[in-house]
């Protein structure tokens, strides 16, 4: 049988799939998530996240210095403070966890990393909401706004390049960018977490931040079932001046990544979250699939997507193994 079209020619050998590939994940497209506890002297190992720790100040120092090695693009510190309070004062303490950390790490690695900080109030709050809590319990929209201007200037303060806006508070964006320009501070960039989904995913970071988060937060992360209401949320913060957008979760709204890849003028991100990490370390620690495979096929396919960058558990290893190939 003459088949004049046989598209197999070009996966025929290693080389040949090396040459034709469309989507490649270069280490400096990867970023990296530390989280920083408060008062250890040695690294804890998270359970639900293996090969993942909280670091003390300590044990930070060369996770930074690891990631920097390895080409990665930048750090994303998340703080496990000791204390909590209902309106999160740790977040805006000079001396808190999180800004205490920002500074290692900016004088550590500050010139060979972006060095990027949360902004959300969950890891500081005894009842685990993203925002302070109106008189009837409900996460009051803008009372937390002032509360994430203060955070940002207190970033801004301790040395981050990039505040990650995760709390899905409506107007973030706008609050923090004008906060930011009115203390001189114009030169900061934001990255919004456009649309971040009400997802089961977050299940291990519960663990890794020590959340005390009672119920849940659908009021204000995305409904799983909306696809459109994502696109809106992107455009929101585009308008709102910001110049990074997030997807997050990844592996279970690539629609979503796909769509704000095709209309966003600014750089698109996605954050793979720690669900899909412990998915992946799971079924690898049972011998139910290539380990390495999996983890290099989520990563090109988050890429595949749209995705300018990635945020990973993964991403120094991944970055170490691409060296080496």
């Amino acid at each position: 049988m003459n088949l004049p079209i046989r598209p197999r020619r070009l996966r025929a050998t290693p080389a040949w799939r090396r040459l034709t590939s469309e989507s490649r994940v270069s280490p400096a497209q990867l970023v990296l998530p530390i989280f920083v506890r408060e008062g250890v002297a040695e690294p804890i190992p998270i359970s639900s996240m293996p090969g993942v720790v909280q670091h003390s100040l300590d044990s930070l120092k060369a996770g930074l210095h690891r990631a920097a090695a390895a080409g990665v693009g930048g750090v994303m510190l998340f703080g496990v403070p000791e204390h909590k309070d209902a309106d999160g004062s740790g977040a805006t303490d000079a001396d808190g966890i999180l800004n205490v950390a920002t500074r290692v790490a900016v004088a550590e690695v500050g010139d060979a990393l972006v060095v990027q900080t949360d902004l959300c109030l969950d890891e500081f709050t005894d009842h685990g909401h993203c925002g302070v809590l109106d008189a009837n319990g409900a996460v009051d929209n803008d009372a937390t706004l002032v509360r994430y201007r203060d955070m940002a200037l207190a970033q801004a303060d301790a040395g981050s390049q990039l505040l990650g806006l995760s709390g899905m508070m409506d107007g973030q964006v706008a609050a923090v960018r004008s906060a930011l320009d009115d203390a001189g501070r114009g030169d900061l960039a934001i990255l919004a977490y456009a649309a971040k989904y009400a997802s089961a995913f977050y299940g291990p970071f519960r663990e890794a931040v020590q959340s005390s988060l009672q119920g849940d937060r659908r009021t204000y992360q995305l409904d799983p079932a909306n696809r459109r209401e994502g696109a809106r949320e992107v455009e929101l913060d585009l308008a709102e001046g910001a110049d990074i957008v997030m997807v997050k979760p990844a592996m279970s709204y690539l629609d979503v990544l796909a769509d704000t890849a095709a209309m966003s003028p600014v750089p698109v991100w996605a954050y793979q979250v720690s669900g899909e990490y412990a998915m992946i370390e799971a079924a690898a620690a049972h011998g139910w699939i290539d380990r390495e495979r999996a983890i290099d096929e989520s990563l090109t396919s988050i890429v595949r997507a749209g995705a300018d960058a990635v945020l990973t558990y993964w991403a120094v290893e991944a970055a170490e193994r691409a060296a080496r190939s």
